[in-house]
This record gives C-alpha cells, sequence and structure tokens, in this order.
C-alpha cells in the first residue's frame, strides 16, 4: 500500500526504491527468509531497486561487523528476484571489493556512506585505483586531486590523465 502510494504521487518518469533490513540478527527475530519473500513482493507491486542494509536496533544482536558483511545479504535476495536492481551496503572500504561485488553479480550497486563521510575523496581515491579516465569540465579543472596534492594527497593524476 505504502509504496502504491508514493508511486501514485511521484513523478512516473523517476524511480521508486526501497531500503530494507534483510535481518535484525536476532535469533527467532526478521531474517534472510523473510526479506527474500518481500522482496519478492516489491518486485512484484513495480519498486525500482532494493537497498539491502540490517540490523543496529536490538541489543540482543548477534554479529560479526568486518568489512563487506552486509553483502551476502544483498546477494542473497538478489539470487530470488527477476530483474530489480540490488544495492549492497556494509563496510565496504576498497574499491576493488566494490568492483568485486557488482563484477561478480552479489549486487547492482555498492553504496558507501560511512566510508565517504570517514574518507571524502573515496570517490577520486576509487577512481585512481580502478584506473578510470576522469573527464572534468573545464571549470573544475581546478579542483582537480593532482592540482592541490596537500588536500588530496596525492601527488600525480589518476592513472590515464594528463
Amino acid at each position: 500500500e505504502v509504496l502504491a502510494a508514493v508511486r501514485e504521487a511521484f513523478p512516473a518518469d523517476r524511480p521508486v526504491g526501497v531500503r530494507i533490513s534483510a535481518t535484525d540478527w536476532v535469533t527467532g527475530g526478521w531474517d534472510i527468509a523473510d526479506s527474500v519473500r518481500f522482496a519478492q513482493i516489491l518486485e512484484d507491486v513495480g519498486c525500482d531497486f532494493l537497498d539491502v542494509s540490517s540490523g543496529g536496533i536490538s541489543p540482543d544482536q548477534k554479529l560479526t561487523v568486518a568489512p563487506g558483511y552486509q553483502v551476502r545479504l544483498a546477494a542473497e535476495i538478489k539470487r530470488h528476484l527477476r530483474a530489480m536492481p540490488v544495492i549492497a551496503v556494509g563496510l565496504v572500504r576498497d574499491p576493488q571489493d566494490a568492483e568485486r561485488i557488482v563484477r561478480d553479480g552479489e549486487a547492482d550497486l555498492v553504496a558507501i556512506a560511512r566510508g565517504a563521510l570517514y574518507e571524502p575523496h573515496w570517490p577520486w581515491r576509487a577512481a585512481d585505483e580502478l584506473g578510470v579516465v576522469l573527464d572534468y569540465p573545464h571549470r573544475y579543472e581546478r579542483a582537480r586531486p593532482d592540482r592541490w596534492p596537500e588536500a588530496f594527497g596525492r601527488t600525480r593524476p589518476p592513472r590515464g590523465e594528463r
């Protein structure tokens, strides 16, 4: 009902997605099987994408937090969907890990939140480490990391740039 109401009120040419907590990490609580069923319902009623997170609401939760710890939840849900894009989260700090998650089909996109708050230049670093050639609008040339190494911690342009 909620998704249908949002869909009706929101412009039809814009995507509507849902962020879910795939498990509350509590024995007998909401789990991945519940989330798979919920995701399938969301896909059936026209949800455009699913952002998969987890827990954080109970002092009884049992989880081990480590880099990528929530990615397996997104991957499991994605396995049971027809085509709805799935977003993974969960301490994905390494650009190569983010690239692998998408390349291996565990998720369609990796969202970086706390990591970008902690390291605001994460996208610049990711582009460099993954060998992405960045195209800058002329008016932003001064913002290139190699122009301000003292601010960005860089002394050379990303690979492929001149």
